[in-house]
């Protein structure tokens, strides 16, 4: 029975792929900003960049981009055919949204924590696995860029959801558009999920940063002085990480190092 769930599942990826439009034509809009692509070689490719996701399927930025070169622009047409590239095809690009430049680079992570956070079962939560847990390259949005590169990643949600089932991926998935994931990179290693806990181990080789935390001086940081046992401490480390404010760990903790320890 898996083995045929697994080939149905795989049968609607592979009709998903070979469904996807390579080639596009839009309407070039007045005032369009230049971007770029670039290409597995380390190419910088400049053109115009258009996001594949919106702010209620950001995860699809994660999958892919529609570009056209400059050098492609024929200013005598109204509509530009553009091309879709997608994770196998290009080391990053960067793209002009509503006058701010959004940095997306291929890195290799796979989100096995959402893969697995959910409260729906049978195909629905299935599909929400494997969603997450077959994309191992994705493009992730770069939020802090120096020795610790920290990328915003958002989960997958369920393609398919039925009765009871309807109103919870809903929820689950309006939870994961509003609550990224936060990524770290440091000095080129491994991509891994920045926690609380992860970010005062990261940091510690930087003695201004280093000595901020030892006195408590950053609020993104929540400090629990209480004497603990090794499981109370484990608990209480993992209610800190839930909890914790990342976004304000990155912009607070992550730029002082980066500014401080280059």
């Amino acid at each position: 029975m898996k083995k045929l769930l697994l080939i149905g599942l795989l049968s609607v990826v592979s009709l998903n792929v070979y469904a996807q439009d390579d080639n596009t034509e839009y309407e070039m809009r007045v005032g369009e900003k230049t971007g770029y692509i670039i290409d597995k070689s380390g190419k910088k490719i400049e053109g115009i960049v258009r996001l594949a996701g919106d702010e209620m399927n950001p995860w699809t930025n994660q999958k892919k981009v529609k570009f056209i070169a400059s050098a492609d622009i024929d200013n005598a047409k109204k509509k530009q055919k553009f091309k879709t590239y997608d994770v196998d095809d290009l080391k990053g690009y960067m793209a002009i949204d509503n006058n701010a430049e959004r940095h997306f680079e291929s890195i290799k992570y796979t989100n096995t924590k959402e893969a697995y956070n959910s409260s729906n079962g049978g195909l629905s939560g299935g599909l929400k696995a494997f969603n997450n847990l077959t994309k191992s390259n994705q493009f992730a949005e770069i939020v802090a860029d120096g020795k610790i590169k920290v990328y915003k990643l958002y989960g997958y949600p369920t393609t398919f959801s039925a009765g009871s089932q309807i109103a919870v991926a809903e929820a689950e998935t309006k939870k994961m558009r509003e609550n990224p994931s936060y990524i770290y990179s440091k000095k080129g290693g491994k991509a891994e999920e920045l926690t609380l806990a992860k970010t005062k181990i990261i940091v510690a080789d930087c003695p201004v940063v280093k000595a901020k935390v030892t006195k408590g001086e950053y609020g993104s940081l929540k400090k629990d002085t209480k004497q603990r046992s090794g499981l109370g401490k484990f608990i209480r480390n993992e209610i800190d990480n839930a909890m914790s404010d990342n976004l304000s760990i990155v912009n607070e903790v992550i730029y002082d190092y980066n500014e401080n320890c280059k």
